[in-house]
C-alpha cells in the first residue's frame, strides 16, 4: 500500500499536541479542586470510572489519525487479468552472435528460439521484435500476425558494437505507441520532464525479453534505460546467450544473409556511448563467457524481472518457454481512501456515544 499524497501526514503532529492540551486541561482541572483529603476522593472513586472517563478521548484521537490517513490518498495495485498482453523480443545482432560455439551459430539458434517462441503465445499475445548492435531498430511493432513476425525474426543482419541501453529503449517506445498509460522514453532534458514513477508493483501488461551475447559499449548505460523502464511498470527479463568458447581464437565470420549495412558511425547519434572493446561486435572483455551478466542482473532487478542464462540451443527454448508470459495483468492502482475515512467516521461516533453515555450533558 502505498500513498498519493503522502505530505499529509504531517497533519499527525496535532495528535500529539491535541494529547498535550487534553492532559494540561485534567490537571488544571485537578488544581482548582478544594478538598481537605484528594487522596479519600480518588479512592471514593471506582477505577472503571476513571479509565471510562478517558476512552472517549482516545477514540477520537484515533479517529483523527485515520481521517488524516484517509486525506494522504491510500491507494493499493491491484492486478487484473488483461487480453492485451505485449511482448517485445529485443534481440542482439552484434557481429558477435554469428559465433558457432552453439550450432549453427548464436544467431540462427536464437532466430528458432525466437521462432517457437512466437508459434506457442495463446491467442491476444501481440509480439514485437526490436534488433540492436550499435544502434537499435524497431524491426516489426507488436503484432498477432505469426507470418509477418518469422519474416521480421529472419531478416535480422548484423552489425558493429552492442548498444543494450538504446535496445531498451527503443523496445519502451515500441510499448507507449500502443499502451497510452506508458510514457516513451527521454534521452535528456530536452526530451521534457520524466514522468512520475508508477507505484511500485504497478506493472504494464508488456514485458520486454533482452537477449545479448556481450557487454554494452555503446549507446545510453543499460542500468539507466531500465531505470526508465522500472519508472513505467515495464518489466524487463534479460538472457546471457553463449559459452566460454565463443570468444577464443579468430573473429565470428557473419554469413551473407546476416551481414548488414549499419554506417560505421551510427552508433554515434544515441550519444554518451561507451568506447569499443572487447570481442567483436560483442564487446564483453574481461566478462565470463564475454557476458555482462552483473548488469543484465541490475537491469532485471531494477524492473521486477528475471535473468537467465543459456549455453546452448535447447537452454535457450527452455528459458524463452519458461517465461511468464501466461501469468501477464495489467496492474491498476484503486484508492482505499473510503475505508479509512468511515472507520474515522465510525470510532468518532462512538466516542461520542460513549461520551454521553458516560458523562451526560447536565
Amino acid at each position: 500500500m502505498s500513498l498519493l499524497w503522502p505530505g499529509f501526514l504531517l497533519l499527525w503532529a496535532l495528535i500529539p499536541a491535541l494529547i498535550a492540551l487534553y492532559v494540561w486541561r485534567l490537571r488544571r482541572r485537578q488544581t482548582a479542586l478544594r478538598y481537605s483529603s484528594l487522596s479519600l476522593v480518588r479512592a471514593a472513586v471506582p477505577a472503571r470510572s476513571r479509565l471510562r472517563r478517558h476512552v472517549p478521548f482516545a477514540l477520537f484521537s484515533l479517529a483523527l489519525a485515520g481521517l488524516v490517513f484517509a486525506l494522504g490518498r491510500p491507494a493499493t495495485v491491484v492486478g487484473v487479468p488483461t487480453s492485451q498482453t505485449v511482448i517485445l523480443l529485443t534481440i542482439d545482432v552484434s557481429r558477435s552472435m554469428c559465433w558457432t560455439d552453439i550450432e549453427p551459430s548464436r544467431l540462427e539458434a536464437a532466430q528458432a528460439a525466437a521462432l517457437n517462441f512466437v508459434q506457442n503465445q495463446p491467442a491476444g499475445t501481440r509480439i514485437g521484435i526490436v534488433a540492436f548492435s550499435g544502434f537499435a531498430e524497431l524491426i516489426q511493432p507488436p503484432t498477432e500476425d505469426l507470418e509477418v513476425l518469422q519474416d521480421a525474426i529472419e531478416s535480422l543482419a548484423t552489425g558493429r558494437r552492442t548498444a543494450i541501453g538504446s535496445g531498451l529503449l527503443e523496445a519502451l517506445d515500441a510499448i507507449a505507441e500502443i499502451d497510452p498509460s506508458v510514457a516513451p522514453s527521454t534521452l535528456g532534458p530536452a526530451d521534457g520532464p520524466p514522468p512520475t514513477p508508477v507505484l511500485p508493483g504497478a506493472y504494464a501488461p508488456a514485458i520486454i525479453v533482452l537477449l545479448t551475447d556481450g557487454a554494452s559499449n555503446a549507446g545510453p548505460l543499460p542500468v539507466e534505460a531500465a531505470q526508465q523502464a522500472a519508472d513505467r511498470g515495464v518489466r524487463v527479463y534479460t538472457i546471457g546467450f553463449g559459452t566460454e568458447l565463443g570468444g577464443a581464437g579468430r573473429p565470428p565470420v557473419c554469413g551473407r544473409q546476416f551481414l548488414g549495412n549499419e554506417p560505421p558511425d551510427r552508433e554515434q547519434f544515441f550519444g554518451g556511448g561507451q568506447p569499443f572493446g572487447g570481442a567483436i561486435g560483442g564487446g564483453g572483455g574481461g566478462f565470463r563467457r564475454g557476458i555482462d551478466e552483473v548488469t543484465l542482473k541490475q537491469v532485471a532487478d531494477l524492473t521486477g524481472g528475471a535473468y537467465y542464462s543459456a549455453e546452448s540451443a535447447g537452454e535457450l527454448q527452455t528459458v524463452l518457454n519458461e517465461l511468464p508470459t501466461a501469468l501477464i495483468l495489467r496492474h491498476e492502482v484503486t484508492e482505499i481512501s473510503v475505508f479509512f475515512a468511515a472507520a474515522a467516521a465510525l470510532l468518532a461516533t462512538l466516542a461520542l456515544g460513549l461520551a454521553l453515555l458516560w458523562q451526560p450533558l447536565p
